[in-house]
This record gives structure tokens, C-alpha cells and sequence, in this order.
């Protein structure tokens, strides 16, 4: 990985798109969960259009690999070439009032490569969870260490709201099926959807605004767009329920955007209403 993160960037996204094929045909059960959650999510889709989704998909996955070495491993003086942001002053207003800010994002494929560009611009804290393989967590860990201000175990609500305390943004993502107390149903491509209300509390118990925060792999080798979007306004409600759809829908707007990437491989509809399963038989699918 130390020596991919130092080849030249189309030759990078070459050897992704290769990683993303053989993926494809090496890993049918996460083959068939991406599937699942794609002819969930856009029925309208033919066959033949999902189909081709699915493989752009997990070359999209591929290249995403790829820029796992590139984020821990890469020269930043090759990566700040290859970044553009909007938004910005949004990050910057927020952080006038010292409470931090809760750079709301969702588990694109992109995801390790966005956090990485964004530090060109500001410093950040990020979320992670722990890996089974512990060399590879010791590993990752400090090298996250050396590349962000801190790296908070997903868990640890504490430890994030410390953060926010210190006046630093963290990088958060809600959009995964977290089987938790805190914990709705909420509506995501029209599907009730097991999601957790932690934004809210958390934006509650520290005071931070909520700013969303999307990042983009842009066509050929003209590489990656930072998106930061204003503060939500009127967050949170009081109303969880109401606040997570909010999120959930922002999420999905950005998905229906870019869905090719998208991690589709999580199980995101592996909880649902007992009333539910039967219509979409996530529980013996996925």
C-alpha cells in the first residue's frame, strides 16, 4: 500500500478499476447485498441499468481501496494538486462560535480519501471502528493518529463531544444499520430504515452546528470536489424522529447523486419493523 500511495494517479485509478473487477467476481455475498440494497432503493431501474450500477459499484469500491493508501500513505504535496472544496467559510462560521462543528457525511466510497483532503484546509477530528485483524487496527490507528487531531472510537460519544469542546470539527456518519438504544425507524429511499438519533443528541449536548459534508470522485484524473453545505438551521428540533428523517433524506439526495459511489455492500436494511420484512424480505436476503 506504501508503494501504490507513491505511483502516479492515473495509474492509481487503473489499478482500482482492476481491484474493483476481481472484487467483483471474488466476493459473490457482498456482490448479492449490493444488489439487494440497489433494486431496494431504485426500482424504477431495469435489470440491465441496476446491472451496470452494480459494477460500476465495486469499481468504485476498488479505486476506494486504492485511496486507503493514498490517504494514510500518500505525499500531500501530490494530494493537495488533485483537491477542490466549496464551501468552506460554512466549516468557518461554525467555528467563530467555538463549539466545534459536526461535519455530517455518509459512507461513500470516497469516504477515507475526503477526510484526508480536507485537512489541507482544516484540521478535523475523526470516528472510526475497530478492525478484527488487531496489526491491522495498530497500524491504521497511528497512522490516523499522525494525520488528524484525534480519532475517536464510534462508540465513544464522550470522547466526541470532548472534541467538540476543543473547537474542532469531526467528521461523523450516521448512515449505517447500528443495532443501539438510540435508535428509529425512519424513512431512507422510501424504506423504514433502522437509524440512530446520536446526531441530534450529540448537536444537543455540545452545542455544535450540524454542517453536512460530502466528497466526490470526479471524472477521469481531475480528482476529488470537497462539498460543505450550510449549517442545519433549526437543528435539532426536539423531535428525533423528525431530525433523523431530515438527515436521512440529505443523505439520500447526495446518494441519488452519485450512486455508483455509494457503499452499497453494508447491510443498511438488515433491522427493520417486524411489519416490514415480509414486503422486502431483507431478513432472508441479506
Amino acid at each position: 500500500m506504501w508503494v501504490v500511495a507513491r505511483l502516479p494517479y492515473p495509474v492509481q485509478l487503473i489499478l482500482g478499476g482492476l481491484l474493483g473487477r476481481l472484487m467483483y467476481w471474488l466476493m459473490p455475498e457482498r456482490k448479492r447485498i449490493a444488489r439487494i440494497n440497489i433494486g431496494l432503493c431504485f426500482p424504477e431501474l431495469d435489470e440491465s441499468e441496476r446491472s451496470r450500477l452494480l459494477k460500476k459499484n465495486f469499481k468504485s469500491l476498488g479505486i476506494g481501496i486504492i485511496e486507503l493508501a493514498m490517504t494514510w500513505w500518500g505525499p500531500g504535496k501530490r494530494l493537495r494538486r488533485l483537491v477542490q472544496i466549496e464551501g468552506i467559510e460554512h466549516l468557518q462560521n461554525a467555528l467563530k462560535k467555538g463549539k466545534g462543528a459536526l461535519l455530517l457525511s455518509a459512507h461513500f466510497t470516497t469516504l477515507e480519501i475526503g477526510s484526508r483532503l480536507i485537512t489541507f484546509y482544516q484540521p478535523i477530528a475523526v470516528m472510526y471502528r475497530r478492525y478484527k485483524n488487531p496489526l491491522f487496527g495498530e497500524i491504521l490507528k497511528r497512522v490516523r493518529n499522525n494525520i488528524f487531531e484525534s480519532a475517536v472510537l464510534h462508540s465513544n460519544v464522550r470522547g466526541l463531544v470532548s472534541c467538540l469542546k476543543k473547537n474542532l470539527p469531526v467528521w461523523y456518519a450516521p448512515d449505517q444499520n447500528y443495532q443501539r438504544r438510540y435508535c428509529v425507524f425512519v424513512p431512507f429511499f422510501n424504506i423504514p430504515t433502522a437509524t440512530i438519533t446520536t446526531t441530534s443528541r450529540i448537536a444537543k449536548l455540545s452545542g455544535a452546528e450540524v454542517i453536512p459534508f460530502f466528497q466526490e470522485r470526479l471524472p477521469g484524473t481531475k480528482g476529488y470536489k470537497l462539498r460543505i453545505l450550510p449549517a442545519l438551521r433549526d437543528f435539532p428540533s426536539g423531535d428525533d424522529v423528525a431530525d433523523t428523517t431530515r438527515i436521512n433524506k440529505l443523505i439520500e439526495d447526495e446518494v441519488r447523486r452519485l450512486p455508483e459511489q455509494y457503499f452499497w455492500v453494508h447491510q443498511r436494511f438488515k433491522k427493520m419493523p417486524d411489519s416490514m420484512e415480509s414486503r422486502y424480505k431483507v431478513s432472508k436476503n441479506q
